[in-house]
């Protein structure tokens, strides 16, 4: 199978997509290499704040609320650990460059840095994350699973949850609601 590297690519997924952690979803893949890829689902808030993520954890905001800060389902992998995906990239204890302007944190003290207004510019909290073993997810682009697009920072960060998917389908030329739930190949 070909090498492809889907790092700082957004994953759509085609409307045949049967998994209900992944139907109609937009991801965005922060990694991915020989040992398989991660990746978190950008257009699916849930019934949570970032307010009440932070008292979950013991930690005050000092500057005014986060109530309305949503917090998203970023897959089905570790949904009970907080994932942030940011910009700039700063200097946290567990960070991934996915970038060298965007990074996906999992260490507690950027959650700390947020609470006290020191955090980063942009960010889009998760519980959870997409993973795929190795050639996984390039069995799943074989098999016509999803479509594929280079991410922007403007739809990660920019638009609100419900406007990402058809952004990052314009990307492509493509109306959504047009696409259709059958594939073949040439």
């Amino acid at each position: 199978m070909q090498k492809v590297n889907l790092t700082q690519h957004f994953l759509i997924a085609m409307p045949a997509m049967s998994d209900p952690n992944f139907a109609k979803s937009l991801t965005y893949v922060c990694e991915h290499n020989d040992q398989g890829a991660l990746g978190v689902v950008i257009n699916r808030p849930i019934d949570m704040n970032l307010q009440t993520l932070l008292e979950q954890v013991d930690i005050t905001p000092e500057i005014g609320d986060f109530k309305a800060v949503a917090v998203h389902f970023g897959g089905p992998v570790q949904v009970d650990r907080g994932f942030v995906l940011h910009t700039p990239l700063g200097a946290w204890q567990s960070t991934l460059a996915v970038t060298p302007e965007i990074g996906l944190t999992t260490s507690k003290d950027i959650l700390q840095a947020v609470a006290r207004g020191e955090g980063p510019r942009q960010m889009l909290v998760t519980l959870g994350y997409a993973g795929w073993a190795p050639g996984q997810l390039e069995h799943e682009l074989a098999q016509n699973a999803w479509l594929t697009v280079e991410a922007t920072p403007e739809i990660i960060f920019a638009l609100a949850a419900e406007a990402r998917l058809p952004a990052a389908m314009s990307l492509l030329g493509v109306d959504y609601a047009k696409l259709s739930d059958v594939a073949g190949h040439a």
